[in-house]
Order: C-alpha cells, then structure tokens, then sequence
C-alpha cells in the first residue's frame, strides 16, 4: 500500500490546470483523429471561439479580462476623458488635413494641451493617494488626438494610465503614452462603454465628433435616469458645445427636464475642470451628501 503524503498547509489541485492540459494535449501522437478539429480543447479552438453561437462568451470574455487585469493592478477609481481623435498636437501639421471652416469655434491646438493638463493634475492628485489601490487613474479611448494628449498628460508625471482601443475597419493604434501593461483592446463597444463606468468617478468631454457624442449621451442617459450614481460631468469649451448641441431648446420642446442641465457643467481651462472635481469629493460640510471615491 502506498504511503500516505503528509498533508501541507496549500492542498493541491485535485485535477490538471488547464495549463498542464493544453502542454499535455500538444504531444499527442499524430493520428488522423488527433488532427481533426473536433479534437481540439474547446478553449484553444480559435475556430470554434470565433463562431456565431459563442458570440455570449466572447461578451463574457471581454468583460472578464479587462476586470481580472485592472483587479490585479490595484485600479480603484478612475477619471475617464473623451475627445476628438482628429485633434493633432500643437506642434504637428493636422494629420487629417482638416482645415477650420469660416464659422468654425475650436481651437483644437488649445484643447490639445487643455487634455494633457487636466491628465496632470489629476494623475498628479492620484499619485500622493496613500494605501496600495491606484485612485484617479486616467482612462481614455487609447487613440490619438484628446486621448493621446490625456494619456501623454499622466506619462508626464510618471502616473500610470488606461486606453481602452477598439478594432476598427480604418487603421487604429493605441497611442505611445499608455501604460502598456493597461492597453485593452475590445470588438465589442458595449463592453468598452461598460469598462469606462465601471470605476468613474468623474467624465471630461472634450471637443469630438460622432463618437464623443455617442458617448455623451449614453452617459447623460445614465445619469438621467439613476442607472449610474451622480458624478461629475465636465463639458470643455462652451462655445463648442453650445454651437453644436442645443440643450435649451431639449428643454423648451419638453423632451428633458430643466433640472437636466445640472447634470453637466460647462469648464474652459484644466484648471477648472480639475478644481471642480477635487472640490466634489473634498470630505467638508459642504460635501456631507455626496458621494465619496472609493
């Protein structure tokens, strides 16, 4: 009869990891059966994973990943910036050849660096937070223009910072100032809106087009309807915004409510956006009702 093994504080696996098994798998004799497809492991089947009946777990894969990574990296609480991609840098040619019409409003070179500020000051903040969990953490879209100048903002400080890119038709690359080990990428935009909620506790939008605006109002919604806790949401640069969205005239046809326009507020520099948000968490009286980052 074998002897029995002492037993140890950490038991041990009961069955393979699925590691040990894929090893295991890979030095199967070399049959006709063997090759088939139908004798893959079904989670190393790239074929079977990317049919049209696993569209559930690849949704469940998507939110799972970037959770488990952020989890381990200690990721409490983030600031989330939205923004045009088609912003250059102050000092670049406009990659896109954009050239400002007669009646255009944005100074884009100005919100370029407005982004990269705002990204300092709050990475800054996040930085001097005490305990093991990372606070304030910038999270943008991960591309170029407002979200490579808010991610170029926390590199400047040495802070760590999340881009969360989405495979698109046209070419697109996670910009050069992402931590990399916070670089996601999604196929899905319902699992990358989640991921930007998911640790908000303050949303900057700054000028954009379509998607910005998609994103806007799905957050507006939220707020609006108590699906996401109040927060602040910061819109930079009146005059593009007012140009560009109507709000009052929603409120005047009826289709929100006046008390809907306290739901954002309107900053033209990072100094007054960042100011805005440090005072609404600030633990004071006049603080008592609000909710406080965690």
């Amino acid at each position: 009869m074998p002897r029995r093994r002492r037993a140890s504080s950490e038991a041990p696996r009961r069955y393979p990891s699925a590691v040990e098994d894929v090893l295991s798998a890979a030095v199967a004799a070399d049959t006709p059966q063997t090759r088939s497809p139908s004798y893959r492991l079904a989670f190393t089947d790239l074929d079977f994973l990317l049919r049209d009946e696993l569209r559930p777990v690849r949704l469940q894969l998507e939110l799972m990943k970037p959770e488990l990574l952020l989890a381990e990296h200690k990721i409490a609480t983030t600031i989330v910036v939205f923004g045009s991609a088609r912003l250059p840098t102050p000092d670049a040619v406009d990659p896109n050849g954009l050239r400002p019409s007669a009646g255009c409003v944005l100074d884009k070179r100005r919100a370029y660096r407005a982004a990269r500020e705002f990204a300092r000051l709050a990475s800054s903040y996040g930085q001097k937070q005490t305990g093991d969990e990372r606070r304030f953490v910038i999270v943008t879209g991960g591309g170029r223009g407002i979200m490579e100048a808010a991610n170029r903002g926390a590199h400047d400080v040495g802070a760590e910072s999340i881009g969360l890119n989405i495979v698109l038709p046209q070419e697109q690359h996670p910009n050069p100032y992402i931590t990399p080990a916070l670089c996601f990428q999604f196929h899905y935009f319902a699992l990358r809106k989640l991921h930007f909620m998911l640790r908000a506790r303050a949303l900057v939008f700054f000028p954009g087009g379509f998607g910005t605006l998609d994103e806007l109002f799905e957050v507006l919604t939220l707020l609006q309807t108590g699906k996401a806790r109040p927060m602040p949401l910061l819109l930079f640069d009146e005059t593009y915004w007012r140009r560009i969205v109507d709000f009052e005239a929603m409120v005047e046809e009826g289709v929100i409510a006046p008390e809907d326009l306290d739901l954002f507020a309107y900053v033209e520099t990072a100094e007054q956006a960042w100011d805005l948000i440090r005072d609404y968490y600030d633990p004071g009286p006049a603080a008592a009702n609000r909710e406080e980052p965690t």
